[in-house]
């Protein structure tokens, strides 16, 4: 009996050794004949560095890279528009929408054309909400809009007017350009606010944007207007490779109505005039509500589709 329960227990453990060994010759089998001794993995990606030019401009003012923050600053947000693939190849397509209007509009204004890139760090072109309270495209804030002469109002916000929010930019930044002195510093008011930035300016003796301590965002947003200029004024050569007619054209509307009368249900005016009314909503974002009581009889042009 005792020699029977010897050779058993030898037996279950010649098993399991031999279960462990045929577990080892497939996972080497496996690994071997899947990647080879000594074939090299191949990465899912690669990152590679970007080649710095040695002068970047924007608005006219120079931007030389052989100051170590500086090209630092710099490196930093081109690494971030260029490696932030699916938010900046839709801001290149939606730059071929909105640039032909907005550089319009700076032409006459006498503004130079590379301020655009302002509403492209602001919004990536779209009507967007900050945590602030700024909204549209040019992410205005409500006191800069109402004294500009926006209407805001509970049905109403003409920060979402691409056209009228963009006038609005121009007459702003031209104001602040003129306080001053330089496109850089008009940017940074503009982002950080024109009474915040004059109080930094006075207190720090500074001469130069450049040589400012300001918050995180500010500090890095000059810096990003020169990386978003450079990426979507030569995007091939930062990777991004649009085929044939890949941007989005403009939208023109085909039919445009003025109202001066209370428009009670905006669904069902969309459902009058043959339009869907997300496309209603879509062609005038600026009619935030779902009516337009329009107390005070204002002419709105509404615009729509046929």
């Amino acid at each position: 009996m005792k020699e029977n329960k010897f050779l058993q227990s030898v037996k279950w453990s010649l098993m399991i050794l031999g279960a462990f060994s045929g577990v080892f010759f497939i996972f080497s089998f496996v690994t071997n004949t899947d990647l080879g001794e000594n074939k090299a993995v191949e990465p899912a990606m690669v990152i590679r560095s970007i080649t710095l030019q040695d002068e970047y401009s924007f608005a006219g003012e120079k931007l030389t890279i052989e100051d170590w923050d500086i090209r630092e600053r710099l490196e930093r947000e081109l690494y971030a528009n260029v490696f932030q693939h699916s938010s900046t190849i839709i801001a290149i397509k939606r730059s071929m929408r909105y640039f032909p209007m907005i550089e319009k509009k700076l032409s006459e204004h006498g503004l130079p054309s590379d301020l655009k890139y302002i509403a492209v760090a602001e919004s990536m072109l779209s009507n967007a909400v900050s945590p602030a309270g700024a909204k549209g495209v040019w992410q205005l804030m409500k006191p800069v809009s109402e004294f500009y002469g926006l209407e805001i109002s509970e049905e109403v916000d003409e920060r979402y007017h691409v056209e009228k929010s963009t006038e609005i930019a121009c007459k702003y930044l031209k104001h602040l350009h003129k306080r001053f002195g330089n496109w850089s510093m008009a940017a940074a008011a503009y982002n950080i606010g024109e009474t915040r930035f004059k109080k930094e300016l006075d207190f720090q003796r500074a001469k130069s944007y450049f040589d400012m301590q300001l918050n995180e965002e500010t500090s890095r947003y000059v810096f990003r207007l020169f990386a978003i200029k450079a990426v979507l004024e030569d995007p091939e050569y930062h990777g991004y490779q649009l085929k044939g007619d890949g941007g989005y054209a403009p939208i023109e509307p085909t039919k445009v109505i003025t109202v001066a009368k209370p428009i009670p249900d905006l669904g069902l005016f969309a459902q009058e005039n043959n339009i869907s009314y997300r496309k209603l909503k879509w062609l005038n974002p600026w009619l935030i509500g779902k009516q337009l009581t329009n107390p005070l009889k204002k002419e709105y042009n509404i615009r729509l589709v046929e």
